[in-house]
């Protein structure tokens, strides 16, 4: 895809009539909103002023890239604006900023597209172009002269291929990553990749942008580096770079000062960067930025475990479901009812996905704490958890100790010779932090499978009444942030609740965790005209994604209108929740959504209920507060 294929002659402005920024942001989201680009204009400046507030977009040199992925876009395009005369838009060099571009990126936005907008910011690194652009006299100057960029541009990529391999110029390796993932990310990249050439190095710059991580790094690539840069506002995995002398910044040091950046790394005056302390991607990696810290540091190391033990959830889930189709004892040998299939599906799926679980829960809440020397220690520790009845509190715990055990060895290690610094992730942390966590988790196993034996049997003897209050909150939870810290409490007390016999909270939040999405789809279908084809377009998968128990697949609707979207689905999902208590209904089965729900305990159709009269309850309460379209 061509960046003239987003930038069309009725998104260019020759001749701004703007004198502010604000005033600027208003002229080009009104082009864009009169191209038909947008469906939402108020919601997409909303969305660029977020942007704006975590660093200006006027990267210097006469230059603004405002930008933003938004479900309030419409269709992918880029706007133009020209100010001969100037604006002052905070840009990072102070100087007034000329040459505007607006980048509108749908929440549904394909790599093709986001891939495309990066190459914007890679051509006006170029003095010439940029005064090419000043000279220009109509839109048609302008298209003209991105499509010739960008046939030199394939040109030189070309050339340069040729010639990538010599080995005979010192070697750097950077990361470059901001929030968006847009603009900044690759006009560093470039940006540090033009001035290395230009001093006579060879530069490998890996972008972590929204379409993913590119150009990664290898082993060999960072071994054979004289000095590492990271310019990134987001977070980086350091690990890999411990030991080599490493240059920290934010992400625009790298597009406004890469020459800094590149004769410190090569300057051997670096510091060798030794897996923590309170570097710039430190500060970032605990939230101690104030802009960065919007999340407790427990709930952001607890997301790290629960995300990557979902994947050992829904698959083992979904598997131990589908044995449930021949039959809910199907999987036991001394049952009638025994099918050999089945049997291998509730092994697979029962013993050895889901036995995971906990220890992959207590491994990387670990290794977000004390990054790859923590997993061994966490994984180990969750495991005894697993095995000697503590479940997940005890995978909690573990995760949380093996975590800070790490961070206290490398206090305790970090004044060991350099020579053997190469000991320490190979054999120090690993035989301390896994003796240390072990020993600990050995002394404290069977108290925490008490008090969990202690809270089910409190659990069994709720009565109803308080068993729908119960559903109530757990329903609740799994709507507020869908997919977020406190969703992943609820689920994970859910799965903790069936690890210790009781299958009521799972039969809450699983009901709970459905409707969101479900609810959305069901407000694009009963109020179609509120919603522009892409929202309806979305709602259709939302009712696939609901249906599979994946509460966020309401989330592109809650980042375009969160407070309307999430106060609606709190009221549905924990209507759902109590309704799904009421009825005494109970469910075994981790995951599955629609898969599982003939095999709840209890009656399935009043489940089945429960599920449908939050879903509308949902989409009733957002379709009648929603705001109507505005017209084109």
């Amino acid at each position: 895809m061509k960046i003239t294929d987003l930038l069309t002659k009725d998104t260019i402005i020759m001749d701004l009539g703007s004198s502010s920024k604000k005033d600027v942001l208003d002229e080009l989201a009104g082009q864009l909103k009169a191209a038909g680009k947008l469906n939402d204009e108020a919601a997409y400046r909303e969305a660029i002023d977020r942007r704006e507030q975590e660093s200006t977009t006027g990267v210097g040199e006469g230059i603004a890239i405002p930008h933003a992925k938004t479900s309030a876009v419409e269709t992918p395009a880029i706007a133009f604006g020209r100010s001969m005369k100037g604006i002052d838009y905070d840009s990072l060099d102070g100087e007034p900023a000329h040459l505007f571009f607006m980048i509108a990126a749908s929440a549904g936005a394909n790599n093709a597209h986001l891939e495309t907008l990066s190459k914007l910011s890679t051509y006006l690194l170029h003095k010439p172009f940029r005064e090419k652009l000043m000279a220009a006299k109509t839109p048609e100057d302008i298209i003209d002269l991105f499509e010739q960029e960008e046939n030199d541009q394939n040109d030189e990529e070309s050339e340069a291929d040729g010639h990538e391999g010599s080995g005979k110029r010192l070697k750097l390796v950077a990361v470059t990553g901001c929030p968006t993932g847009i603009a900044h990310t690759y006009m560093a990249a470039d940006s540090l990749k033009e001035k290395a050439k230009e001093l006579g190095y060879d530069m490998k710059v890996q972008t972590n942008g929204s379409t993913g991580i590119k150009n990664r790094l290898t082993e060999e690539d960072i071994k054979e580096a004289a000095g590492v840069i990271v310019a990134a506002d987001t977070k980086v995995d350091m690990a890999p770079f411990e030991g080599k002398h490493l240059v920290e910044a934010p992400v625009t040091a790298g597009i406004r000062n890469p020459e800094g950046l590149i004769r410190e790394a090569v300057s051997g005056e670096a510091p060798v960067y030794k897996g923590s302390g309170s570097s710039y991607q430190d500060k970032i990696r605990e939230g101690k930025e104030e802009k960065k810290a919007k999340q407790p540091a427990f709930y952001r190391h607890l997301m790290n475990g629960v995300s990557h033990m979902l994947p050992f959830v829904v698959g083992g889930g979904i598997l131990i479901a589908l044995s449930f189709f021949f039959g809910i004892h199907s999987a036991d040998p001394k049952s009638p009812e025994y099918n050999a299939f089945a049997h291998a599906l509730n092994t697979i799926g029962g013993g050895n996905a889901m036995a995971l679980m906990i220890p992959i829960l207590a491994g990387y809440i670990a290794y977000s704490i004390a990054e790859r020397p923590g997993l061994a220690p966490g994984a180990v520790g969750g495991l005894m958890a697993a095995t000697s009845g503590a479940g997940f509190l005890g995978g909690l715990i573990a995760g949380f100790l093996a975590g800070y055990v790490v961070v206290l060895l490398k206090k305790v290690f970090e004044k060991l010779p350099e020579s053997l610094e190469g000991l320490k992730p190979v054999l120090l942390f690993p035989v301390f932090g896994i003796f240390i966590t072990g020993m600990a988790m050995y002394l404290i196993d069977q108290p925490i499978g008490a008090i969990m034996d202690a809270i089910t049997g409190w659990l069994n003897s709720l009565g109803t009444s308080n068993l729908v209050l119960l559903g109530i909150i757990l329903g609740g939870m799994m709507a507020i942030d869908m997919g977020g810290p406190i969703n992943k409490a609820a689920y994970t007390f859910g799965l903790a609740m069936i690890d210790a016999g009781n299958f009521y909270p799972q039969a809450a939040t699983m009901a709970g965790g459905m409707v969101p999405p479900l609810g959305m789809a069901l407000a694009t279908t009963l109020f179609a005209r509120k919603f522009s084809n892409q929202e309806r377009s979305a709602g259709k998968t939302a009712y696939v994604l609901g249906a599979s128990f994946i509460t966020e697949g309401a989330i592109p609707f809650a980042a375009a209108d969160p407070y309307r979207v999430i106060i609606s689905s709190v009221i549905g999902s924990a209507v759902t929740g109590g309704l799904a208590l009421f009825f005494g209904t109970g469910l075994r089965a981790p995951h599955g959504g629609i898969f599982v729900i003939p095999f709840v305990n209890g009656s399935a159709w009043l489940y089945v209920l429960s599920i449908i009269i939050g879903a509308f309850i949902t989409a009733v309460i957002y379709g009648l507060w929603r705001k109507p379209l505005r017209s084109k």
